[in-house]
């Protein structure tokens, strides 16, 4: 079902840059204001001049910002600082990286070209809502520079590894890029260009689908380009650059695979005591104060607690800074299909974000969904410490609110698969790949008389 080729990446000259690291970038999404800054001024050829950072409004949006990026991007190539590779490759790329606990793992996977599908078609699955208000800065700037700069994270079901083996088995002596990121993660590629393995790596994808984990909205703005396309042209064929796009591709039962939680801090509206909370909270779990340490040890001990149950039970952790305490909640049986079966199916009711947000932020706490939106009363962190950090904080400054912070265990690889295979999508910020993908390691150049090797 899908369909992928091999590319000539566009890749930073090792002529010409010495250090990666001061010039590639997490993926444009996640860089705030400060961090556009620090990037800029690391190096002239930093790919923020190029993937241009969302941290702008509405008024910045103009022709200008996407025709600079352009300019600086043939610029770079005219300068030799950009340079593509000599003949189609599929390239590997891993990621040595550490998770909370300390634990050391490696993520493998292969960045190629993917043939594009709309999703109807079921060929490439989603398993979040996308926005067009996000797409169209992104359309703009592809359209512009006729680049794409950022893969997009996808997931494929291969049991028995057997297309990394064949990728392994032809890959390049001496890795072709090699860079640590800010977080200490460590991503090398490598090229793959022997005809004889990417036929069989090829013929192997025919028969799978992909399922997107990160970059929902590069998918969507891919598709938008080729309908652009279509509009000029009158039609765009299966060969054409336009109808694909690039993509990481990583392997389901990948062992270095990891998502994340992300933890929420809901900010009540008016002062709560855990006591009341622990009252209303009874009804739908069983509620044990977790006590006797730091406000350190009690995270460590609910968080341990819950990794110990993840994929068997429903669990969370609340803490309550200005009373520094601590419960764990566990899911009493049979109450999420009371509370929420005939509002969700039951793919989503299975989702730990899901029964946060439908039974405990809308129903107990009764914070609908569009005043959280509204007055930002749910915040989202991967890193629970600096979560906590926050609330304590915010607690100590605001003695008539009540931040409360609910700790999460990860959403599973497996209920993503489930959740894309029936068609539906997940609530915002249920899934956390870690780690990121870099941008600027390998760049995808759209031009438009080349053909794409079907």
């Amino acid at each position: 079902m899908a369909l992928i080729a091999p590319f000539r990446a566009l890749r930073y000259n090792p002529a010409k840059i010495q250090h990666l690291e001061d010039v590639v970038t997490p993926p444009y999404d996640v860089i705030n204001n400060e961090a556009q800054a620090a990037f800029a001024a690391k190096n002239p050829y930093n790919m923020i001049h190029l993937d241009l950072s969302k941290n702008v409004n509405a008024e910045q949006l103009t022709e200008s910002r996407y025709q600079q990026a352009k300019e600086t991007f043939v610029k770079w190539q005219q300068e030799g600082v950009l340079v593509r590779d000599s003949e189609p490759a599929i390239y590997l790329y891993h990621t040595e990286y550490s998770i909370p606990s300390g634990k050391r793992l490696t993520r493998k996977g292969l960045l190629c070209l993917v043939q594009l599908a709309e999703f109807a078609e079921g060929v490439v699955k989603p398993h979040e809502k996308t926005f067009s208000g996000v797409t169209s800065d992104r359309l703009s700037l592809l359209d512009t520079c006729h680049a794409q700069f950022s893969p997009i994270f996808s997931l494929y079901p291969d049991a028995d590894g057997r297309i990394l083996a064949l990728l392994e088995s032809g890959r390049s002596a001496e890795p072709l890029a090699s860079v640590t990121d800010h977080d200490g993660c460590h991503h090398t590629i490598w090229g793959v260009t022997d005809p004889a393995i990417l036929a069989q790596v090829r013929a192997q994808f025919a028969e799978k689908s992909l399922y997107i984990a990160d970059g929902h909205h590069r998918y969507t703005t891919a598709l938008q380009f080729r309908a652009l396309m279509r509009e000029r042209l009158g039609e765009v064929p299966a060969d054409s650059p336009y109808n694909h796009t690039m993509m990481y591709l990583c392997g389901m039962e990948d062992p270095g695979l990891s998502v994340l939680p992300t933890h929420r801090l809901v900010r009540m509206p008016e002062a709560v005591s855990l006591d009341g909370l622990r009252a209303r909270l009874a009804l739908s779990f069983i509620v044990e104060e977790i006590t006797g340490g730091s406000r350190e040890t009690l995270m460590t001990e609910v968080l341990s607690r819950m990794a110990e149950n993840a994929g068997a039970a429903t669990m969370f952790g609340l803490y309550h800074p200005q009373e520094d305490r601590c419960l764990l909640l566990n899911l009493r049986d049979g109450v999420i299909d009371e509370a929420l079966g005939a509002k969700q199916p039951a793919s989503l009711r299975e989702l730990d974000v899901v029964i946060l947000s439908d039974l405990i932020i809308e129903g107990l706490l009764q914070l609908g969904h569009d005043r959280c939106v509204k007055e930002g009363l749910v915040e989202y962190y991967s890193d629970p410490d600096t979560a906590m950090d926050v609330a304590i904080k915010e607690g100590e400054s605001n003695s008539d609110r009540s931040p409360l912070l609910f700790l999460m265990n990860p959403t599973l690889v497996s209920q993503v698969k489930r959740v894309a295979d029936e068609g539906l999508v997940m609530p915002h910020k249920s899934t956390y790949f870690y780690p990121k993908l870099l941008t600027g390691l390998l760049l995808n150049k759209v031009v438009p008389e080349e053909k794409i090797p079907s």
